[in-house]
This record gives structure tokens, sequence and C-alpha cells, in this order.
């Protein structure tokens, strides 16, 4: 299995080094509180994070979401990035094809697909979560061809038998393959 794991490997660094306690600040409030210069307002690159109650952050105050922490640490790093929370909690892999359009409104550099959990809890079958996924995939590459694609893996409960497991562990490597995406093997 080969995919570009070094963004994958920054994003995780994100996702790890979040509980800084920074207070939450805008990019440009950022650069104007900095020592550096302001030379120009540089336009912000989107990531767009879309998934389920993970990404949404489903129990969490707004400001706990994995997404606003990778924003905020993004932001203290003065990095030219804008993260989007596009999760919806209890969303599979069918409901995020079916808002995907919505979605893809907005520019979009940085992809992160966090979907596939809720189909494997509720054991949809693992060709119908693939081609969804794929479909998801597909239409942000025809609508951003330069994006980048991240795909947030995801294990299950081995209640479902160990095959239907199985199957849905082998399940993203293989997307990430066949779409040169990265992989964050495991969000959780």
């Amino acid at each position: 299995m080969k995919t570009q794991q070094l963004p994958a490997i920054l994003i995780l660094f994100l996702l790890s080094a979040c509980g800084s306690g920074n207070s939450p600040t805008s990019h440009v409030e950022a650069v104007k509180d900095s020592t550096l210069p302001v030379v120009a307002s540089i336009p912000l690159k989107q990531i767009v994070f879309f998934g389920n109650s993970i990404t949404a952050g489903y129990g969490l105050q707004p400001s706990e979401a994995f997404t606003t922490l990778i924003q905020l640490r993004l932001d203290s790093l003065h990095l030219p990035y804008r993260a989007v929370n596009a999760g919806l909690s209890g969303e599979t892999s069918s409901g995020g094809l079916s808002r995907i359009s919505w979605v893809l409104k907005q520019p979009v550099d940085i992809f992160v697909l966090e979907l596939g959990g809720n189909d494997g809890l509720r054991g949809i079958p693992l060709t119908v979560t693939a081609k969804n996924l794929q479909a998801i995939v597909d239409s942000v590459r025809q609508k951003y061809p330069a994006s980048k694609i991240v795909l947030a893996g995801m294990e299950i409960p081995p209640n479902l038998g160990t095959r239907y497991t199985g199957e849905f562990h082998a399940l993203f490597p293989k997307l990430a393959n066949m779409n040169n995406a990265l992989l964050i093997p495991f969000l959780l």
C-alpha cells in the first residue's frame, strides 16, 4: 500500500498539538497581533472536513470540536488555511453523497473525508459504503481537480463478525490507494 503520508502526518500533528490553550483568533487577527510585518492579505485556502458526529463535534462545545482546534493551531502557526466543519451527526456515506454538491459550493483545497463509521455500525453492505465514498471523492475531484483528498479511516467493533470487520478495516486503505489520496488509518 503506497499513499502519500506527509500531509496526513501534518494533520495528525495538528490534531495532537491542538490542546495548546491558545484563545480563539482568526488568521487575520493572529497576523495583526504578531511581530511579523503584514505585507498583504493572503487568501485563505480551505480545508473542508466532511464527516459525521466526530467531525461535527457531537456532545462537545463548538470550541472543543477538532476542526476548531485545528483552526486554532493553523492560526497560531500563521498558516493561511481555514478549517471548515462540514460534519453532520449520524451521517452515513449515502447521506454524505446526497449533500456533497451543497458542500462543494465553496472552494476546496484540501478535502478530509471522514465518513463510513456509521455505515459500519449499522452493518451496511461494504460495497455500498465503498461506492458512496468513491462517488464523493469523484465529485470533489470533478469540481476541484487540484484539491488534495485525505481519507480518515475508522474501526468498528467485532460484533458483526470477523469477515465484515476485516473487510471494513481494509476499505479505507484500498480507497486511498485507488484514488492516490492521503490516509489517516484510524482517526481516533
